[in-house]
């Protein structure tokens, strides 16, 4: 055998673009769909903002009730979120070197992703619920 590069891959994990751990080109993938979508949401979540710029409390929340404006808000909090994770995860992944530290920071960024989309999704439905 030469040296030079070699490729231990299955051909199958060639063709999906598969790593030794099983990802490849997903995680890639995924972080730019969560992207593209959140060019939208953004869009909307800021003339969202523009748009009640003065607005009164009694106002602010009337339009937070509706059931459209609720629902894209949340759309807009999970990818948010769910792009955020997949970024630090990368982060963390290329820049912590320890075993003990780079599991303890996956697991506070999936608990902190987790407990702000929860948080943040029960005030959307219960102001969307009137609660």
């Amino acid at each position: 055998m030469s040296g030079g590069n070699k490729d231990m891959r299955t051909a199958l994990g060639k063709v999906r673009g598969l790593g030794s751990a099983r990802e490849g080109t997903e995680h890639f993938w995924r972080q730019r769909l969560t992207a593209v979508g959140n060019i939208p949401l953004t869009l909307f979540f800021v003339g969202l903002l523009v748009a009640l710029n003065g607005a009164g409390f009694d106002e602010t929340r009337a339009v937070l009730a509706s059931p459209f404006v609720a629902l894209v808000l949340l759309l807009f909090v999970i990818s948010g979120l769910y792009h955020m994770r997949l970024g630090m995860q990368v982060i963390i992944e290329d820049y912590i070197h320890g075993e003990g530290m780079k599991l303890a920071l996956l697991l506070a960024n999936t608990f902190f992703t987790i407990a702000v989309g929860v948080f943040t999704g029960f005030a959307l439905l219960k102001m969307a619920f009137g609660g």
